[in-house]
């Protein structure tokens, strides 16, 4: 069966904005990331995480076997693969956790249920946090 031109062309078209559609509603849940430039986990990054993140996330048996107390422990990720891709926040696993774009609430950080009682990041922090990650995560 040959397919008419102009039906494929009009297929692709919706398709592909369909895909457009999809992936703009889903960034539009994530806040701007910080236009700060330089942002470092040593200068910006550490404290956020300090506050936020190694109660669970550091020492001997941190949860998902993900250290947050070092650049290096960031940067390994967890148990299940890597966390974040330097250059592309929007598309990480950490952003995904922290913004509760995850599939499983059991994957939002900090868990709404938290013994700690640590609150969830601002729109600022993540805004900070997708930053660093798009310059380079360094």
């Amino acid at each position: 069966m040959i397919m008419n031109p102009t039906k494929l062309t009009l297929a692709a078209l919706a398709a592909a904005f369909s895909f457009a559609v999809a992936a703009s509603a889903e960034d539009a849940k994530l806040p701007p990331a910080s236009a700060k430039p330089g942002v470092t986990y040593a200068t910006d990054i550490k404290a956020l995480f300090d506050a936020s993140c190694v109660k669970c996330h550091s020492g001997d048996k941190p949860k998902a076997r993900l250290k947050l107390d070092t650049l290096e422990g960031a940067l390994k990720g967890s148990k299940d693969g890597k966390i974040l891709t330097p250059g592309d926040g929007a598309n990480s696993l950490l952003v995904k956790a922290v913004t509760h774009q995850t599939k499983d609430s059991d994957g939002w950080m900090p868990p709404l249920k938290n013994k700690a009682g640590i609150k969830p990041l601002t729109p600022e922090q993540i805004g900070l946090v997708l930053a660093w990650i798009n310059q380079g995560a360094k």
